[in-house]
């Protein structure tokens, strides 16, 4: 590798007018870099990405625009992975926000440890109060389960890493990214960089600001598919991954199980100790939910809105995802490689 500090940056687009300006500018505000380009692979957007993008392109002659049949986020990075220049590939999510320092920061840390991936921390922050409820998750452990790249924590190697700063001869070497998969393929493309001998490395010092979803519709959307794809990978990989995946659908399943037994307790009519006991166990599984996100609520410098909030989003990014990982984990899914926000 050159001791030159250059980067391709590669960032997948689809629907992202709101964003895509901010995150371009991120960046090309990069500091300490020799050389730099940034690929954008632009999906078949329904609003007006593709005049910024091509506005964003038209002002700065190191941005490439290139088209992404089909929109599959997994096809854009290796299209975008095939194009690129540089050693070092760096994917840019458009709904993030990088640093000045970071391209620099990540290429230094990559040299130190000899790492083919490294990655930071996704910072999320929201503007409304549902996207400030819903970033409260993604950077709390109840949220998202405690992956270091949501809660932080030490460097060091990790199972993955957000975003992702890459050895490109590496990640072509595993057969780029898997284009089968439309979520989750950032967990499987680093899991086969480890099986393959390599290193992925957590630097704290890369933190990134991500902009989450703006409405309880799409946070639920979001996360059922996002959930869906999990269960299709630890069904591919039988059991593989961490145990906290399992956490939601096991929720899920506690509720409609005691759901159930009130719904038959009230059904039958029993009566006494028996029809007691059955509606206790059934309403069990709610009390200790209920119970425990609103421990939640009572934690974190959060403003009554935002606290409020927060009743609706918890239960929706967990009921969505532990249903969408059932679903994943008892069916085949197949379906467009869409785009997503993390």
């Amino acid at each position: 590798m050159s001791d030159q500090m250059t980067a391709s940056f590669v960032m997948p687009v689809l629907n992202e007018q709101e964003h895509l300006a901010e995150a371009v500018r991120s960046v090309t505000g990069q500091t300490g870099l020799d050389d730099w380009e940034l690929i954008l692979a632009l999906g078949d957007s329904r609003d007006g990405t593709d005049r910024i993008a091509a506005e964003l392109a038209a002002a700065e002659p190191r941005i490439q625009v290139l088209r992404n049949p089909g929109s599959g986020i997994s096809r854009g990075m290796n299209l975008a992975l095939e194009r690129a220049t540089h050693p070092v590939v760096m994917r840019v999510d458009a709904h993030s926000v990088l640093p000045p320092e970071y391209a620099a920061t990540a290429i230094r840390t990559m040299r130190q440890v000899g790492a083919v991936n490294v990655g930071g921390r996704m910072r999320a922050s929201g503007r409304t109060a549902i996207e400030k409820a819903v970033a409260w998750a993604y950077n709390s452990p109840g949220g998202l389960g405690g992956a270091i790249y949501h809660t932080g924590g030490d460097a060091g190697p990790a199972e993955s890493a957000y975003l992702g700063v890459f050895d490109r001869a590496a990640v072509l070497a595993v057969g780029g990214y898997d284009e089968t998969l439309s979520r989750g393929e950032d967990w499987d493309l680093n899991r086969r960089l480890i099986e393959a001998g390599g290193t992925v490395w957590f630097e704290p010092l890369l933190e990134v600001v991500y902009r989450p979803r703006s409405s309880i519709k799409a946070v639920a959307k979001q996360f059922h598919a996002s959930g869906r794809w999990r269960g299709e990978i630890i069904r591919r990989l039988r059991g593989g991954g961490p145990v906290r995946y399992l956490v939601p659908p096991t929720l899920v399943i506690a509720l409609a199980a005691g759901a159930g037994l009130v719904i038959f307790d009230l059904a039958t009519g029993l009566q006494g100790a028996t029809g007691a006991w059955l509606t206790a166990i059934g309403l069990s599984p709610f009390v200790v939910y209920g119970a425990w996100v609103a421990s939640m609520l009572t934690g974190g410098n959060l403003d009554g809105q935002t606290r409020r909030s927060l009743v609706l989003v918890l239960p929706t990014m967990h009921l969505s995802w532990g249903w969408g990982c059932l679903l994943g984990l008892l069916f085949k899914t197949q379906g467009q490689n869409a785009f997503r926000g993390r």
